[in-house]
């Protein structure tokens, strides 16, 4: 069984927090990795996102395509 220790961090203006770097070197989290954040009732919880699988070599205009759906989809969101 692990023991699970308790940390306080703050939430800064644009919704950030700061993973302390002891459960980042523990769980390998580094610059760049995806996280998933889900809503458990009153819990937020971030769990390491699966690694993305490769797919087919697209040309440059799909490619600014996809961008574009994904910033749109984002815009949407938000």
């Amino acid at each position: 069984m692990t023991v699970q220790k308790s940390s306080r961090v703050r939430v800064k203006r644009k919704g950030q927090v700061t993973i302390p770097v002891e459960l980042r070197t523990r769980m390998g989290l580094v610059e760049g990795v995806m996280l998933d954040v889900e809503e458990r009732g009153d819990e937020i919880v971030l769990k390491a996102a699966p690694s993305l699988k490769g797919g087919k070599i697209v040309g440059k205009d799909e490619y600014k395509e996809v961008i574009s759906d994904l910033d749109r989809l984002r815009r949407d969101r938000g």
